[in-house]
């Protein structure tokens, strides 16, 4: 493995959801390297203290959705993030209970019998955990259909759709986006499908620069400057930023005023803080707000690294 800056050695001394990620993005590990530190991520730090909360149902923090942020969908979610591997028994189970319970007659996710409608952001992050995960079961693709139908004329999503909204969404844009990106990978019945509804909320998140009004070019909301972790159900422009990243999309120009807010976010020290988190229930924090993030700081590196075919450290 070629020799690594400073910063990227920090970020291999975290926890090994972070040095896997780092190991792959950044310090040009080989994938037998990367595959051998991604399984640590079930068996020590973070993702084997999830593991070791769930209950004997399957469920984490004794509900499907509910209390944020330890019920069963927020939980998978962090897994996924920390990259715990395809298949494994205990996600499954939890997927599969997901479906069991929460999908709703419209072919959405819906666990609130007083909701007479499904709601796609929860829809989304249902499908991207069982596309992630690898959960071979014909729902997924009632879900995901259910998503490619709700898609906006403006190319966006909005869960308030079904209550008149008529204008996407970035936070349910973006999880939509991540699900069907991971659907597609897949290469699951919907996956040219997926990538075509990609490539149309892809470009509703570039009208609006990532976080502007497309009408007139002002901050839609300033916290959608700032960049948390674990993102729950928010949008952010760094979210935004990877998932561009992930899908290896072209580097547009209108991503560059979006790129400029990561790099002026950066410390002398090459590193990003962790600003907040949102409030609510957690099992436990990953890292300390105010202080260096290792989070925020692989997600930025490898953000600049794809926008640029290189990271500056100086």
């Amino acid at each position: 493995m070629p020799s690594v800056d400073p910063v990227v050695s920090w970020l291999l001394e975290g926890d090994p959801a972070i040095r896997w990620q780092a190991l792959r993005d950044l310090a040009g590990a080989s994938p037998r390297t990367v595959a051998r530190e991604r399984h640590r991520v079930a068996t020590e730090g973070w993702g084997a203290r999830l593991l070791a909360l769930q209950e004997e149902s399957g469920q984490w923090g004794g509900g499907l959705y509910t209390p944020k942020w330890i019920s069963t969908t927020y939980t998978l979610l962090e897994l996924r993030d920390l990259g715990l591997a395809e298949g494994h028994p205990q996600a499954l189970k939890a997927c599969r209970l997901l479906f069991d319970r929460g999908l709703w007659h419209d072919g959405g996710f819906n666990c609130w019998r007083s909701f007479k409608h499904s709601e796609a952001c929860v829809t989304a992050m249902v499908v991207s955990m069982a596309a992630h995960f690898a959960l071979e079961d014909g729902r997924v693709e009632r879900m995901t259909r259910f998503l490619l139908d709700h898609q906006m004329p403006d190319g966006g999503w909005n869960c308030q759709l079904f209550r008149g909204a008529t204008h996407g969404s970035f936070h349910t844009t973006i999880s939509v986006l991540e699900a069907l990106h991971l659907y597609e990978a897949r290469g699951w019945p919907l996956a040219a499908e997926a990538r075509g509804a990609q490539a149309r909320g892809s470009e509703f998140l570039l009208a609006h620069r990532l976080y502007r009004s497309h009408q007139t070019g002002k901050i839609v909301d300033s916290a959608l400057t700032r960049f948390f972790f674990p993102p729950r159900w928010h949008y952010d422009v760094l979210r935004g930023l990877d998932y561009f990243r992930a899908t290896n999309a072209p580097r547009d120009p209108r991503l560059k005023d979006a790129i400029n807010i990561v790099l002026r976010r950066r410390r002398p020290d090459g590193r990003w803080v962790l600003p907040n988190r949102y409030p609510g229930r957690v099992h436990f924090d990953m890292e300390k707000t105010g202080e260096p993030s290792r989070w925020n700081t692989l997600r930025c590196l490898r953000v600049l690294k794809w926008w640029g075919g290189q990271f500056d450290l100086s």
